[in-house]
């Protein structure tokens, strides 16, 4: 057990952290511990509660971001306490800011998915937008397949998806996203991406992000649409279709149907106000 916070410094304390995280957690979160270090100029081990309190007031941010700030440096705080660094978590008496659930504001209609992907005649982004529909993955997921990933199973196939928490699923696809993706391949090998970048390498997870949002552009959908509002759609609309919630929590790799059935608050098939007359007469 480590006894003195002068045995790191905060750089490799945030090494420590982060080792083994996603990418994408990674970035996000060195960032948020870099500029609270920045702001209390000290050790972990020599914070206070004010300290603490006073870099929450100068966040500027949507509620939402600021509830990932804090949810980061609450994570550190619990990390160095374990490791023996820190005397006690003042983290813990840190509270996150509430967030609006915008997650049905995130949820396309089935014509707006079709208008999506009709606007996008480019064959490899054409089968992105397509796959990260009717596959569910995450954008991270999508930008490391290889082809050693996609295995034929029927007239469809199926997917070995590498996802958040090191977690690997398999997702099966229909005939006419099989035949797709695979019009794609070329001459690549088995360890080569699915999706090929300029440079010949793995898609960056940026340039997915625009693939979407300039066809969202062109199908004239509004709101800042993302890779993950497909994900969001194609959870909702399985379920509007009758798919099993369990099978949706395994497609879409949750660790809880808890998770999932966010879905159905999101999309309520029915509400009490449907009951009441409407009429204007």
């Amino acid at each position: 057990m480590l006894n003195s916070s002068s045995t790191l410094t905060n750089a490799q304390l945030i090494d420590l952290w982060l080792h083994g995280k996603s990418a994408n957690t990674v970035d996000g979160y060195r960032r948020h511990a870099e500029r609270f270090f920045a702001h209390v100029n000290k050790p972990l081990a020599d914070c206070t509660l004010m300290d603490l309190q006073l870099w929450v007031m100068t966040l500027r941010c949507s509620d939402n971001s600021k509830r990932v700030a804090v949810g980061a440096i609450k994570s550190l705080f619990s990390f160095a306490k374990e490791l023996g660094l820190i005397a006690a978590n003042l983290g813990i008496l840190v509270k996150s800011p509430k967030a609006k659930n915008r997650l049905a504001e995130r949820i396309l209609t089935e014509k707006e998915v079709q208008l999506l992907i009709n606007s996008t005649t480019n064959p490899r982004d054409h089968a992105i937008i397509r796959l990260l529909y009717f596959a569910g993955l995450r954008v991270s997921e999508l930008c490391g397949l290889k082809w050693r990933d996609l295995k034929a199973r029927g007239d469809g196939g199926q997917i070995t998806v590498f996802g958040k928490g090191e977690k690997t699923r398999t997702v099966l696809i229909g005939a006419g996203m099989w035949r797709e993706i695979n019009e794609l391949k070329g001459n690549a090998k088995r360890d080569d991406p699915v999706f090929v970048s300029a440079k010949g390498g793995h898609l960056s997870r940026s340039m997915v992000f625009l693939i979407v949002k300039k066809a969202a552009n062109r199908a004239g959908i509004e709101g800042n649409v993302s890779p993950h509002w497909l994900r969001h759609s194609h959870a909702s609309h399985s379920l509007d279709r009758g798919a099993p919630i369990h099978l949706l929590q395994k497609t879409l790799g949750h660790s809880s149907v808890a998770i999932t059935e966010m879905y159905l608050h999101a999309r309520p098939t029915d509400s009490s106000g449907l009951y009441l007359p409407d009429d204007d007469d």
